[in-house]
């Protein structure tokens, strides 16, 4: 029984059953990113031209992050280099990086004690590394990313926050460069802390929204809103309308979709790693808030705005989440709605009160909303809710 045909009751069920890695599994990705990360740390550059330092390598993406779906065996691993000094650095120099990592990985293939095989591919983008890992001791190939970064943060504590000073110099660095969100790797650590701490239940509703994304990226194909935009809004969604460790997953799952059918007013940011307090960076948020819709900020990185400028890649989403919202695994037992969680589309805060000077209220049907040229327009007298 695929998703479609499941009954809301029976959501969890088919999470535990079809989406959860199992411990062979993980053991196998564990292994693959052990003998990349010993490579990367011990081995890669210790024949450079210049000294090259790696400071840190760290798991990210959905491994990293807690959410990795049965069957999809993909790691991203962000190298950190003492050697970058600046975010610019970094663009200058990652293709020079990448080329060694490369050249290293080949090596490695041709010597009889290493063990790993490599299928090297060449990816476009300069900024990543993308390669599969083979090996004897692995079932399955494991996809890689691997991205040289500029380590920003330095070493992370329990209870770490950023120095603001640090976001102002993204800030500035990215509006002299004309590269917003370039560099979000080098919050890696920060975007993994933000998913990985949340409860269990709602980090399995986050793989079931990953799986309904990508049967609908299979059955439409390109474009569509970059998958983390869903991930976050998950978790704001949950955070707005339930908060508790236990929740009705069907009742997630379908405010989730409702709000990708309000794609046209999504405004959304968290205070977590990044706030008003420092002038520039208000002024720079308070900016960016006032873009067209959708904004979701990533929490770690306030020039990534990961909900994309394509208004047509969120229409062909919402078109399909329209279709879903009437297949069983929205309905009880008696084929009543199971209903959803009352979340505005918005996160309404002082920075929003400042950009526009008055208040909304947004509580209209998502369905009315999902043609509508133009967003609706504003109301006043709306309670204002931060996080």
């Amino acid at each position: 029984m695929g998703l479609s045909d499941t009954p809301a009751k029976s959501l969890d069920k088919f999470i535990e059953d079809h989406l959860l890695p199992n411990e062979e599994f993980r053991t196998q990705v564990k292994e693959a990113i052990d003998i990349i990360c010993t490579f990367l740390k011990e081995r890669c550059f210790r024949c450079a031209p210049h000294r090259v330092r790696v400071s840190k390598v760290v798991k990210g993406g959905s491994s990293g992050k807690g959410t990795t779906l049965r069957g999809r065996s993909d790691a991203d691993l962000v190298v950190f280099f003492t050697n970058l000094t600046s975010f610019q650095e970094q663009l200058e120099r990652r293709g020079e990086f990448i080329e060694e990592i490369r050249r290293q990985l080949e090596a490695c293939q041709r010597e009889e004690t290493f063990e790993v095989k490599f299928e090297v591919r060449r990816w476009e983008n300069p900024r990543v590394l993308s390669f599969v890992l083979r090996s004897p001791k692995l079932n399955q190939a494991v996809e890689f990313d691997v991205l040289p970064a500029f380590d920003a943060l330095g070493q992370l504590t329990k209870g770490y926050r950023p120095d603001p000073n640090i976001y102002v110099k993204l800030i500035q660095e990215c509006e002299k460069l004309g590269k917003k969100g370039e560099f979000s790797p080098c919050f890696t650590e920060l975007q993994r802390d933000f998913l990985k701490s949340r409860p269990t239940k709602l980090k399995n509703l986050i793989r079931l929204v990953k799986h309904w994304y990508q049967q609908c990226k299979e059955q439409l194909g390109k474009p569509l809103p970059p998958q983390y935009a869903l991930e976050l809004l998950t978790v704001y969604a949950w955070e707005q309308g339930c908060k508790e460790t236990g929740f009705i997953t069907a009742q997630g799952f379908q405010t989730v979709l409702e709000l990708v059918l309000k794609y046209q007013k999504l405004c959304i940011y968290w205070k977590r790693n990044y706030n008003s307090e420092n002038p520039i960076i208000e002024e720079y948020l308070t900016r960016q808030l006032a873009k067209p819709r959708p904004v979701i900020l990533d929490p770690a990185d306030p020039t990534g705005n990961v909900a994309g400028g394509d208004l047509y890649s969120w229409q062909r989403l919402a078109q399909a989440a329209l279709v879903w919202l009437d297949y069983p695994c929205f309905k009880k037992w008696d084929g009543s709605p199971v209903g959803s969680w009352d979340v505005s589309p918005q996160e309404h805060s002082d920075l929003m009160f400042q950009a526009y000077g008055f208040r909304q209220r947004y509580r209209s049907s998502p369905r009315t909303q999902l043609y509508a040229g133009a967003p609706p327009q504003m109301e006043e007298n709306w309670t204002c809710t931060i996080l």
